[in-house]
C-alpha cells in the first residue's frame, strides 16, 4: 500500500439517483389533497431534511440546527428558535441527551396541539446511549413512518398524499441509500476499521464492519472527555500496525487526540473517509449527503482491499 496521503475527502452530493429531493425526482404525482400547510420543526436538519421531505408542499418546515460548527450538545435556543418550536404542530427532537435544549423548549410553551416526536423514545435507545440515530438505517427508516403517522394524524384529509410522499421517499429518496448500504455490507462485512468517535457505530453496526476502535474511546470523544491512556496507545498500534483498513473521522469533532490518529493513519498508508455530524453542504437532502458518505467509504474499502 502506498505511503502517501490516502484520505477520501466527502464526495460532492452529486449523486444521480439522489439530486434533489425525492418529491422532485419521481414521476408520480401525490394527490392534491385540501392545500393544508403543517408548521413543523425539527431539532437538527438531518430529521429536518427528512421531515421536509415527507411533508413536501403540505408543510412549512424549519431545521433548528444547521450550521456545521454549532454543537447541539451545548445549544442555547435563540428567542426566534422558540417561536418556532411554540408555533409548529409537528416537531422532531433527537433526545437521547442530544438536545436536551429541545425538550426544555417544548415544556417551557406547553400545546396540546402539538405532536412531539422524540427519536430516542421511539426507537427505544435510553439516556446515555448513542444519540447519532441518524447513522442507523433501520432507524431513519422507523422515523420516516412515525413522521408519516403523525402529519396524517394532523392532517387526515390528506392521508393519501402524506402516503404517497413516504413511498416516494422510500423507493426513489433512498433507493441509492439503500443500495450502498447493502452493497457494503455484502462485499465488506467483517473488515476491520477505526473511527474517530461515536457517531459511526450505528452505520458501522448496519454495515457489519468490525469497528475496532475502544468504545470506551468513541464515547469519550463524541462526550468532549478525556480518553485514557490506555486506550489512546491501543488505537495507536492499531494504525502504525495496519490492523484497520480504512479510519473513519469526524470532521466536525476533532481534537488534539483524533487529529493525531489522522495523521498517524495518513502515514501509515490507511485510506481516510470524513464524515459530518449535519448535512453537507448545508443545502444537500439527508440521502444526497449520506449516500456521497458511503461512496467514499466503499471508495475506501475497495481501494484497501486492493493494495
Amino acid at each position: 500500500m502506498s505511503r502517501l496521503s490516502l484520505v477520501v475527502p466527502l464526495v460532492a452530493a452529486t449523486l444521480a439517483t439522489g439530486v434533489a429531493g425525492c418529491a422532485t425526482s419521481s414521476t408520480a404525482t401525490p394527490p392534491a389533497g385540501n392545500g393544508t400547510v403543517i408548521p413543523v420543526a425539527a431539532s437538527i436538519d438531518a430529521w429536518g431534511s427528512i421531515l421536509t421531505q415527507l411533508g413536501g408542499t403540505h408543510v412549512s418546515a424549519t431545521s433548528l440546527i444547521t450550521n456545521p460548527n454549532t454543537d447541539p450538545h451545548d445549544y442555547e435556543p435563540t428567542p426566534a428558535d422558540g417561536r418556532v418550536i411554540a408555533g409548529s404542530k409537528l416537531f422532531v427532537e433527537n433526545g437521547i441527551g442530544y438536545d436536551a435544549w429541545a425538550q426544555r423548549s417544548v415544556e417551557a410553551d406547553p400545546d396540546p396541539g402539538r405532536v412531539v416526536l422524540d427519536v430516542g423514545q421511539l426507537v427505544g435507545i435510553p439516556p446515555g446511549g448513542n444519540p447519532h440515530r441518524w447513522y442507523s438505517p433501520s432507524d431513519v427508516e422507523k422515523v420516516a413512518d412515525a413522521i408519516t403517522a403523525d402529519l396524517k394524524q394532523l392532517d387526515k384529509s390528506d392521508s393519501a398524499y402524506f402516503d404517497a410522499q413516504r413511498q416516494m421517499f422510500e423507493n426513489t429518496g433512498l433507493a441509492r441509500y439503500h443500495q450502498l448500504v447493502n452493497d457494503i455490507r455484502t462485499t465488506y462485512s467483517g473488515t476491520r476499521v477505526g473511527a474517530s468517535e461515536s457517531i459511526f457505530t450505528p452505520l458501522a453496526q448496519a454495515l457489519g464492519l468490525d469497528l475496532v476502535t475502544p468504545t470506551a474511546f468513541l464515547d469519550d470523544i463524541s462526550e468532549g472527555v478525556d480518553p485514557s491512556a490506555a486506550d489512546k496507545s491501543l488505537i495507536d498500534d492499531q494504525i502504525t500496525g495496519k490492523q484497520i483498513d480504512v479510519y473513519i473521522d469526524n470532521t466536525q469533532n476533532s481534537t488534539p487526540d483524533v487529529a493525531a490518529q489522522v495523521e498517524e493513519a495518513r502515514r501509515a498508508g490507511i485510506p481516510i473517509v470524513q464524515v459530518t455530524e449535519t448535512l453537507t453542504p448545508a443545502n444537500a437532502s439527508f440521502q444526497d449527503w449520506q449516500s456521497a458518505q458511503l461512496q467514499a467509504l466503499e471508495n475506501a474499502l475497495r481501494q484497501a482491499k486492493a493494495a
